[in-house]
């Protein structure tokens, strides 16, 4: 037993008095004999032995009184078992994805969650709160109550690794309290290593009764016809009790086409057919779990034709105007010699045609082409140096040309879910009149081949970039060293390689990834471009680049929807964001991953928890109840006792 006021304790000396008080008063009687006063000497006798048990008994009971108010104004106590880690700092770590929207057994998580939060986070209890976008540091409930209560789901995913770097930031003088209140969706053994060993830290980890939920994943262009887009809508259903759903397609807001997705798998494609015009719409489903990937807002410009230049020889380059027609492409050629480097930027696609050499301006010029969007197509010559081929294709990635090869190879194998050739065929094709080259070039490159040969080495392949391709081959096409051009597959190879995503795809972008959008438009010196909508409007990082300007718009919106570029109030382009689907699958068990900490059951069990191991033991108030009793009992001895 410890006291906060020892020194009070020095007040027993007053213990003293009392026995002093005692003394005195039984101090010896003075006897007096009396003629015939036997029965009256008796009862004297009797009276002064209950006299004395009365006086002892007074005594007892007044030390104890004033012992017992002594040690209740020394305020004893015993330490709790916890009492080195009683001046903690607290920090709540709340998770505010989306796969908090999943409903528990008392609500949706997140709003379950901050109700417990309120109800049972003591009021004078100082801590900081970190959600996925916010931070409160230093606060009490009192102060963030309307906060909490408007708390919205945030399109950023859970990041344990970022909450615990803003805390081990954040330096405080005491050990420190972290309780993660997180659903663990996506939850990583290597994520749990940021949290400090040092650290007092509890998961609560609320979990959804309903673990059934279906995703709108992505859509995309299945198919292009003369005067109409195939779209397909790809779904992907979680859970064991896969139901049937309406699904429906709006332009604007305005409902295109409506119908039931009957389920046969994880995974379904919904297809639809809208005419080749401006699209500014979404595609939605209605389900019972998760709300956020209900929705996919997608856009689609109306047709343009695409511009492809090709440099070389123009005997060469014959095939190529027979591909790239007038009524879907400008197509030019140039010889290397006469090429206006000015109309390059002006470009979709740019074909280089078995140069013997690549010119460094045009390497250069290239790149930046590539940066903005545009697609290059790398057709190497057998005369050309594999040095300066090299050089210039490690300006786009991890890709090598070796020396030339004079071996015939046939060309066999082709990769029907590359993008050049995912919409061509009804079905895959094993067996067909394979072309063939006399002679190639090795590729090496970690990138997949869409073209191999029969001994699986590349034909062609791709380098990604963020927003175009360059393609490269292994050999020249002239019809001396390859019959490919007389191949069924010359046409949907460079139709397909020519396309710019800018012009013919599909703009939907998940928020929070950065990837650029690149705008036609010429701005002045202080023009800026915005995006919005009728609920939300922000200006996004912009670079400007020749006649194109590249938007980087980082965490923004912070809500999906549809969008327009604005140059002041002209609209320039539809744009669509969505959140990202990283959340929608509620079947992953938290409880492996968290075997090595300690989870909570919910928010009161921890605070209640934390309170009985921490909550020094107080004994003053039972020493006040004693000293109460022994005042009663001096007051019963003073009537009772004779």
């Amino acid at each position: 037993m410890q006291f906060k006021h020892p020194e009070i304790l020095y007040f027993l000396f007053l213990l003293i008095v009392p026995i002093l008080v005692h003394l005195f008063q039984l101090r010896r009687f003075k006897k007096e004999y009396f003629t015939n006063v036997r029965f009256l000497k008796e009862i004297s006798i009797e009276t002064r032995k209950s006299s004395k048990i009365k006086k002892w008994l007074l005594l007892a009971t007044r030390l104890l009184l004033l012992a017992c108010l002594i040690f209740a104004f020394a305020q004893p106590y015993f330490l709790s078992k916890d009492s080195k880690n009683s001046q903690n700092d607290l920090y709540l770590v709340l998770d505010n994805s989306f796969s908090m929207q999943a409903k528990g057994k008392k609500g949706p998580l997140l709003q379950r969650a901050i109700e417990d939060i309120l109800e049972h986070l003591p009021e004078n209890q100082t801590f900081s709160l970190l959600t996925n976008n916010e931070a409160f540091w230093n606060t009490d409930i009192k102060s963030i109550r309307k906060e909490l209560q408007q708390l919205k789901f945030s399109a950023q995913p859970f990041e344990l690794e970022s909450a615990m770097a803003k805390i081990k930031s954040h330096q405080m003088a005491h050990h420190k309290d972290v309780v993660i209140i997180t659903d663990a969706m996506g939850l990583q053994p290597k994520q749990l290593r940021s949290i400090d060993a040092n650290w007092n830290t509890v998961f609560i980890t609320p979990e959804a009764e309903q673990k059934n939920n279906v995703s709108i994943d992505s859509v995309f262009i299945e198919q292009t016809l003369d005067e109409f887009y195939e779209i397909g809508v790809k779904l992907r259903a979680y859970g064991s009790e896969n139901k049937n759903l309406p699904i429906a397609l709006y332009n604007q807001e305005k409902l295109i086409a409506k119908t039931i997705i009957n389920w046969e798998g994880a995974e379904k494609i919904m297809n639809f057919t809208i005419p080749k015009a401006d699209f500014h719409g979404y595609v939605t489903i209605t389900d019972n779990s998760l709300a956020y990937d209900n929705t996919f807002y997608f856009s689609i410009s109306k047709p343009q034709k695409i511009n492809v230049l090709s440099v070389g020889d123009s005997d060469k380059s014959g095939f190529l105007s027979r591909i790239y027609t007038s009524d879907e492409f400008n197509y030019s050629n140039f010889n290397l010699s006469g090429l206006d480097y000015n109309s390059l930027e002006k470009q979709d696609a740019i074909v280089l045609n078995e140069l013997p050499e690549v010119p460094q301006a045009l390497q250069t010029t290239l790149k930046a082409f590539a940066e903005k969007g545009g697609n290059v197509i790398f057709i190497p010559s057998a005369q050309s140096s594999v040095a300066n081929s090299n050089s210039f294709l490690a300006n786009f990635g991890k890709l090598q040309l070796t020396n030339l090869q004079a071996s015939e190879k046939l060309i066999t194998k082709i990769s029907f879910n590359n993008p050049v050739f995912k919409s061509v065929f009804e079905k895959q094709v094993a067996n067909f009149q394979y072309p063939k080259t006399q002679s190639n070039f090795g590729i090496n490159t970690n990138n997949p081949a869409i073209l191999s040969y029969q001994d699986q080495s590349i034909f062609l392949t791709a380098m990604p970039q963020p927003l175009s391709s360059v393609y490269v081959f292994a050999a020249a096409i002239n019809k001396q060293n390859s019959n490919f051009q007389n191949s069924p597959l010359i046409v949907p190879t460079f139709y397909n390689m020519a396309q710019s995503i800018q012009k013919t795809g599909i703009s939907a972008n998940n928020i929070g990834e950065n990837n650029p959008i690149m705008i036609d438009a010429l701005l002045g010196k202080d023009e800026i471009l915005s995006i919005r909508n009728k609920d939300e409007q922000f200006i996004p990082v912009q670079q400007i680049l020749s006649n194109k300007v590249k938007l980087n718009c980082a965490d923004y919106p912070e809500q999906a929807g549809n969008f327009k570029v604005y140059k002041q109030d002209e609209p320039l382009e539809n744009v669509s964001f969505n959140y990202n689907r990283t959340e929608s699958n509620l079947e992953v068990d938290p409880s492996s991953v968290l075997a090595d900490f300690t989870v909570k059951p919910s928010i009161e069990n921890f605070f209640d928890t934390l309170q009985t191991d921490r909550r020094d033991r107080q004994l003053w108030k039972w020493f006040v109840i004693f000293a109460l009793l022994f005042l009663a009992l001096e007051v019963l001895i003073q009537k009772l006792v004779k």
